[in-house]
C-alpha cells in the first residue's frame, strides 16, 4: 500500500480502488492480447501486431491507471 507524507509531518494510507470500468478494460486488453497471440500463430502480419500494441500499451495501461 502506498503511503504519502503531508506537510504536517502524518503518514496516510493511499488506496487504490477499482471499478467496473478496471474491469472492462482489463478484460478488453487481456482479450485483445490473446486474439493477438492466435492470431500471430495463424501468421497474420499485420493484426496480431496491432491487437498486441492496443492490450499491452493502450487497453493494460489504462485498466491500472483509470
Amino acid at each position: 500500500m502506498a503511503r504519502t507524507k503531508s506537510r504536517t509531518g502524518d503518514v496516510s494510507h493511499v488506496s487504490l480502488k477499482f471499478s467496473a470500468i478496471n474491469g472492462v478494460l482489463l478484460a478488453a486488453g487481456l482479450a485483445a492480447i490473446v486474439g493477438g497471440y492466435i492470431m500471430l500463430a495463424d501468421g497474420s502480419t499485420v493484426g496480431a501486431p496491432l491487437l498486441l500494441l492496443l492490450g499491452y500499451a493502450v487497453l493494460i495501461p489504462l485498466a491500472i491507471i483509470l
